[in-house]
């Protein structure tokens, strides 16, 4: 069983970048939506994004922007995936040629397997909660919408925190999970002892898979 992959989303300070780090995330996110609390430029990210070691992944998250937006965003930042979290197209996300995330806004009636097939060049499906306007509002939705199976690997994002996501794992087994407002002492303003405590959950989460793994396997070879 693969482990689960954690990215720290709307960071805004070098400080928040090493402790993401420090903690072991896989991926930072850096918002490039102006209508957002934890927005940054473009200048701004590069100079976040030094602050990274080999194999941590920058990614940028986009609101139906402006394609010179996304170009400026790609030629100062070589190594960055896109995240997609507006009204964006395939053929929108599919011409820059690039790894990219495309969030899925769930609700009841949302068809999540129709979804991750129309966007199947998507390295991943991140999962949010549907709320007015774009993000997901810091807010958890509704695990049991999820169908048994997705034909993309998918991000489990909206809500989370220390406190919920070992059980979120347990139940969604989702390829990576996505936090932001569960480790913030203010929008935009991470804590670090939040991620430490966050990335040590998302492992815990991780033992516990291989737990109950074995636990089936010793049932199955006893039959």
């Amino acid at each position: 069983m693969s482990r689960t992959r954690i990215k720290i989303c709307g960071l805004t300070r070098e400080a928040d970048v090493d402790a993401a780090v420090e903690a072991g995330a896989d991926a930072i996110g850096l918002v490039f939506y102006d209508k957002s609390p934890r927005a940054v430029t473009v200048a701004r990210a590069a100079e976040l994004v030094r602050h990274l070691p080999p194999f941590v992944t920058p990614v940028g998250l986009f609101v139906n922007a402006d394609a010179s937006l996304i170009q400026d965003a790609l030629q100062a930042l070589p190594t960055l995936t896109l995240q997609f979290h507006g009204d964006e197209s395939p053929q929108d996300c599919d011409r820059w040629n690039r790894p990219y995330l495309r969030a899925a806004r769930m609700a009841p009636g949302f068809d999540l397997v129709d979804f991750a097939h129309r966007f199947s060049s998507a390295q991943a499906v991140l999962l949010d909660a549907f709320v007015e306007g774009y993000g997901g509002g810091g807010k958890v939705f509704d695990w049991s919408l999820l169908p048994p199976s997705v034909p993309s690997p998918v991000v489990l994002s909206g809500g989370l925190s220390a406190a919920n996501v070992i059980d979120g794992v347990l139940k969604v087994r989702p390829w990576a999970v996505d936090v932001s407002s569960g480790v913030e002492v203010a929008k935009g303003l991470k804590d670090a002892d939040k991620i430490r405590h966050f990335c040590n959950a998302v492992r815990e989460a991780d033992q516990l898979k291989i737990q109950a793994e074995l636990e089936s396997a010793k049932l199955a070879t006893r039959r």
